[in-house]
């Protein structure tokens, strides 16, 4: 069971002084952040892909580059590439660049994106939003598996017979699918083989068991081995040494944040009521102490099928101390916890 941080670098008002962050401060804090949770024994780091004012990591690989040589063990993926938008050539410098740096920890998990200003900045048309991810996926693959490429589609220059470098230290080099819980993504993580990221912010973490299942399918349809591949979760939490100082530390910013989304997509308002029915045992934030966050993981681990757990913190701008002391008790208090459960109940069922 593998445990990590998420976070997309938000550069959001702050609630109570309305100053915003600039971004070359969160970028830096981010990187503290990343070193600290190498110390303290966590297992991967992921930064996603914005462009937009309000996110600081259109860059996600220059950014884990930069802990790439402050920190040891800790495994730095994107979260999530966007994929449809991007040149899979240059996704592939990028990250096998940072792969060289970290010595074989580098990871691409590529998305769609529910974000969409990438498209028009990049010159790309929305009416092809499938068949752009479709389309450079397969590029991605082709140029992880074989160091000279010839390929061809209808959205980018076809390659005859080149040559793409640096090659990286891990062969193959890790790509994950990035699914919002979209059956069709899942299917397709599942024929590919690929590892799969769910993004699980809202409703009953619960309800996602039937996706990995049909996931775990779709792979042996296709003649993969489901009990190889990894199914992560990317949820939104926060933990403090108290579970009500946790959630009214957490609240305001991700209150915030939520209903800046919300009014550009049209959700509902964003309440207190809303965020404390989320962090209920059965809900999809995972906020509290120690032992409360640590209980939820275990939960879906167990009743999901997850192999890898990501906390995406902050929601919006917090202080950098409160996040800093987040990562730090994920560490130390919380993994140990979620990795002994799991290993004493693994055991458990394989003498049943």
């Amino acid at each position: 069971m593998e445990i990590g941080i998420s976070t997309f670098v938000e550069t959001t008002p702050d609630v109570k002084t309305g100053e915003v962050i600039s971004h070359a401060q969160r970028i830096r804090e981010v990187v503290e952040e990343i070193v600290l949770a190498d110390q303290v024994g966590l297992d991967v780091f992921g930064v996603g892909e914005h462009h937009r004012q309000d996110y600081a990591a259109s860059s996600p690989a220059v950014i884990l580059a930069a802990a790439a040589s402050q920190t040891k063990r800790i495994r730095l993926t994107s979260a999530v590439t966007v994929l449809s938008s991007a040149d899979p050539v240059r996704v592939f410098q990028d990250f096998a660049t940072l792969d060289g740096i970290s010595n074989g920890r580098a990871e691409i998990m590529a998305g769609r994106g529910s974000f969409i200003e990438s498209f028009p900045l990049f010159g790309y048309d929305l009416k092809h939003y499938e068949e752009l991810f479709d389309e450079k996926l397969e590029l991605l693959l082709k140029i992880r598996d074989s160091e000279i490429v010839s390929w061809k589609g209808g959205h980018r220059p076809a390659i005859n017979e080149r040559g793409v470098y640096p090659r990286p230290v891990q062969n193959p080099l890790p790509v994950w699918i990035g699914s919002g819980g979209n059956s069709e993504s899942v299917v397709r993580a599942g024929l590919l083989g690929l590892p799969l990221v769910l993004a699980i912010i809202g409703g009953s973490p619960i309800q996602f068991a039937p996706l990995v299942q049909l996931y775990k399918n779709a792979a042996a349809h296709a003649g993969h081995d489901p009990s190889q591949l990894q199914v992560a979760s990317h949820s939104h939490g926060f933990i403090a040494e108290d579970t009500e100082l946790a959630a009214d530390q957490f609240f305001p910013s991700t209150q915030q944040a939520m209903n800046k989304i919300g009014r550009e997509r049209g959700w509902g308002h964003y309440d207190r009521h809303t965020f404390d029915a989320a962090r209920s045992f059965e809900g999809a934030l995972y906020v509290g102490d120690p032992k409360t966050v640590a209980d939820k993981i275990i939960h879906l681990r167990k009743n999901v099928g997850i192999t890898r757990f990501m906390l995406h913190v902050p929601v919006g701008t917090m202080a950098h101390e409160e996040v800093m002391n987040a990562i730090n008790l994920l560490g130390t208090e919380v993994a140990p916890r979620v990795r002994d459960e799991i290993s004493d109940w693994e055991k458990n069922n394989s003498k049943m």
